[in-house]
C-alpha cells in the first residue's frame, strides 16, 4: 500500500475513533453513527478499499443477527411480555432488599438472552412506579437495574452487540460461549446486590414495613405473548443445539412479522436502525485500517504488554470500552487476538471485560443512558452517584471473571 493511502486510513480510523470518544463531531451534527458512515465513505474515496473491499469487510452474519433479534425482542416487548414478567416479580417482593435481588434478577437473566438494553427499556418505569407507591428511594432500584442487565448479558452471544461481534470472529458455538461465560454472571448479580446493600445500608439493612401495593396497570395482547414466547422459546433451544444463530434469528424474526395483530411499522420503530448503520460503517473503518502496517504494530505492542494475560488485557479492554465505547474497542483488538496463544480465550476475556465495564461510568453503556433519561423525569442519577456504586462493582466483577473465565 502507497505511504500516502496508508496515511489517510490511519487519520480516517483516528478521527472517527475520535468522535466515538467523545460523542460528536465539536461545531457540527455529527453522531457516532454519522462518523462511521463518514469514515467508510472516506477510506473509499481515498482508495483505501475499492466498493468491493467495503461490502465483504461487512459482517453480514453479526448483522443479521442483530436485526434478527431486534425483531424478536420488539415483538416480546409489544406483546407485554417484559412487563407482566417484571410486574409479578415486583408484586411478590414485599421487602426492600427482596424487591432489590428480585430486580436485579429479572433484569439479569433477560438481559442475558434478549440484548439488555430491552430490559432497562421496559423495567426503569415500572421500578420508578413501584419505589413512588412504596415511598422508597428509587436510585438504588435504577442502578440495579442498569448494573445487572450489563453483567447479565455477558453471559451469552445474544446479551449484547459486542459478544454477537465476538461469537461471529471468533467461532465460539452458543453452548461454549454461555458455559464459559453464564457463571461470571451469575457471580456478578450476587455482587450487584451485595455493593448495592451496601453502599445503600439505610435503605436495605434498616427495617422496613411489609407493604402491599396497587398492581401497575399492564397491557398485555395475550396471543401475540404466547407467539413471542414460543417462538423465542424455540429459538433459544436452536442456539444451544448448534444451530448457525444468525440464521436461526432472522428465520424467527422474519416468522413473528406474519400477523394480524400488529402493525408491521411498529415492529419497524423498534429496530434500532442507527446502531445497525454504525456497526456496517465500522467494520469497513477497521478492514480499511487493517490493511496498513498498524495491524502488525499492534500486534507488536500487544506482545510487549503481554495482553496475552487476562488481567491485563481486561484492564486494556475496560478502560477502551469506556473511551469509545464497547463495540469499536472489540474491533480495535480483532486483528492481533487470533494471532495470540491462546485466542478462544483472549476472545471470551474480551466478551467479559468490554461488557463489565460498561458499569464503571454512566457512560460507559447505552443501558445505563435509557435508565438515567427514561427516569430523568422523578430522580436524577449523577454521574458521581452512579460511580461511586459502578467504579467498585467493575472492579469486583472484572477480577471475579479474570479468575472464573476458562
Amino acid at each position: 500500500m502507497p505511504l500516502s493511502t496508508a496515511l489517510s486510513s490511519i487519520l480516517i480510523f483516528a478521527a472517527t475513533y475520535l468522535v466515538l470518544a467523545i460523542g460528536r463531531m465539536p461545531g457540527l451534527r455529527v453522531d457516532r453513527t454519522g462518523a462511521a458512515i463518514i469514515g467508510a465513505t472516506l477510506m473509499v474515496a481515498f482508495n483505501v478499499l475499492s466498493v468491493e473491499d467495503a461490502v465483504a469487510a461487512i459482517n453480514t452474519d453479526t448483522i443479521l443477527l442483530l436485526f434478527g433479534m431486534m425483531i424478536v425482542v420488539a415483538n416480546l416487548r409489544l406483546s407485554g411480555f417484559f412487563a407482566l414478567v417484571a410486574e409479578w416479580v415486583v408484586m411478590h417482593a414485599h421487602r426492600p432488599l427482596v424487591l432489590l435481588a428480585m430486580i436485579v434478577m429479572v433484569s439479569g437473566v433477560f438481559s442475558a438472552f434478549f440484548v439488555n438494553d430491552t430490559m432497562c427499556l421496559v423495567l426503569t418505569p415500572l421500578v420508578l412506579e413501584i419505589t413512588t407507591q412504596l415511598r422508597r428511594n428509587p436510585v438504588p432500584y435504577l442502578l440495579a437495574v442498569a448494573m445487572a442487565s450489563n453483567i447479565g448479558s455477558v453471559a451469552t452471544v445474544t446479551g449484547n452487540p459486542q459478544n454477537m461481534l465476538i461469537a461471529s470472529f471468533s467461532g465460539i458455538p452458543y453452548r461454549g460461549f454461555a458455559a464459559a461465560l453464564s457463571p461470571v454472571a451469575v457471580v456478578g448479580l450476587a455482587a450487584v446486590v451485595a455493593i448495592i446493600a451496601l453502599f445503600y445500608r439505610s435503605e436495605f439493612l434498616g427495617a422496613a414495613p411489609r407493604v402491599m401495593i396497587q398492581p401497575p396497570v399492564v397491557r398485555v395482547h395475550r396471543g401475540l405473548v404466547w407467539k413471542s414466547v414460543i417462538a423465542s422459546a424455540c429459538m433459544i433451544v436452536l442456539f444451544f443445539l448448534g444451530f448457525p444463530i444468525a440464521k436461526v434469528a432472522l428465520v424467527t424474526g422474519a416468522l413473528l412479522l406474519v400477523t394480524r395483530r400488529v402493525k408491521p411499522e411498529r415492529i419497524y420503530a423498534e429496530i434500532d436502525w442507527s446502531l445497525l448503520v454504525l456497526f456496517i460503517g465500522l467494520f469497513i473503518v477497521v478492514r480499511g485500517v487493517e490493511k496498513t502496517s498498524l495491524s502488525a504494530d499492534l500486534f507488536a505492542l500487544a506482545s510487549r504488554l503481554h495482553l496475552e494475560r487476562a488481567a491485563v488485557m481486561s484492564a486494556f479492554a475496560a478502560v477502551l470500552s469506556n473511551i469509545v465505547s464497547n463495540v469499536p474497542a472489540v474491533l480495535v483488538f480483532r486483528p492481533f487476538i487470533p494471532h495470540l496463544a491462546s485466542p478462544i480465550h483472549a476472545w471470551l476475556t474480551l466478551a467479559m471485560s468490554s461488557t463489565l465495564a460498561g458499569n464503571l461510568t454512566v457512560l460507559g453503556s447505552v443501558a445505563n443512558l435509557i435508565v438515567i433519561q427514561r427516569a430523568r423525569h422523578k430522580v436524577k442519577i449523577t454521574f458521581w452517584e452512579y460511580a461511586r456504586v459502578g467504579a467498585p462493582l467493575t472492579v469486583l466483577t472484572i477480577a471475579i471473571g479474570v479468575l472464573l473465565v476458562p
